[in-house]
């Protein structure tokens, strides 16, 4: 589906903010490119999209590199922009008519439908924009980068502005447009999202990619061969980590009761930053 290949970019005659890098997004798959502000994960994001035009290096989209693309490719697509992007003076029916008005009608969805499956309030879908709440614009922004049924969706901080409700419907959503076939490219701060939903992600710091890889194998790779036991002896509660072939022979200790055991291994935030040195904000 996405195929870059030695990418470079510079705004003007400024200082170059990509440099040559390199990789796939394959049909079907949830792609996490992460990176903190300033990596280059924008420029990239909007390079795929047709947006910016004048890098160096091969990309291709849907087959066809993406300088070749003419209109014709905003009707594959579907973007969900870090901030809503609606007409606040219209009713959210009213925005997603108009955006649905760009497709052939054999690609557009059920507009009230798809409301519904985004969890929009019941009476709100016909009152102004305007009188949303951040969360309820991020579920018609949502619904707007779905309703041409696209191929391929770029989705920028998809669950920035939920409520802890709201993050777990679109991330069940996410995972529907995957089944449905789609391919999804993801950008977020949030490394619980991507985790979560990621079949592969790409670290990107300073214009370079650090790694790609599963987020399972990231983890497992810079993580210790280490299990934490919650257990009680009497009437106190104790924590131990063990090496893990040592607790699955036996444990080590009396116990009266073992709470819990967890393996230990490092969260993907924190693998984030042994790769790059940085943070994500």
């Amino acid at each position: 589906m996405i195929q870059v290949e030695n990418l470079t970019y510079r705004y003007g005659k400024g200082k170059e903010v990509l440099h040559g890098i390199s990789f796939t997004v394959e049909k079907g798959e949830i792609f996490g490119f992460l990176g903190p502000n300033g990596s280059g994960k924008t420029t990239t994001q909007k390079i795929l999209m047709g947006i910016l035009k004048n890098y160096g290096g091969s990309v291709r989209v849907l087959g066809k590199e993406i300088k070749d693309w003419d209109e014709t490719l905003y009707n594959e697509i579907g973007v969900l922009f870090e901030f809503p992007y609606l007409y606040t003076s219209l009713s959210a029916v009213d925005n997603l008519r108009y955006f649905s008005g760009f497709y052939a009608p054999e690609r557009r969805r059920d507009i009230e439908a798809l409301l519904v499956r985004l969890g929009l309030k019941k009476g709100f879908a016909n009152k102004s924009v305007a009188t949303f709440s951040k969360g309820m614009k991020q579920r018609t922004s949502m619904a707007r980068a779905l309703v041409n049924s696209p191929v391929l969706l770029f989705l920028d901080e998809p669950t920035s502005g939920l409520d802890p409700a709201g993050a777990v419907l679109i991330r069940e959503i996410i995972r529907e447009e995957k089944e449905r076939g789609a391919t999804v490219f993801l950008t977020t701060h949030n490394m619980y999202d991507a985790d979560l939903l990621c079949d592969r992600v790409a670290f990107l710091s300073d214009g370079e990619i650090k790694v790609i890889d599963t987020p399972h194998n990231l983890k497992t790779q810079n993580g210790k061969k280490q299990v934490e036991i919650e257990y009680r002896i009497g009437q106190e509660i104790k924590t131990v980590r063990l090496d893990a072939k040592e607790a699955v022979r036996e444990l080590p200790f009396p116990y009266s009761e073992i709470i819990r055991i967890h393996s230990v291994e490092p969260t993907l935030e924190e693998v984030f930053i042994r790769y790059t040195g940085r943070g994500l904000t």
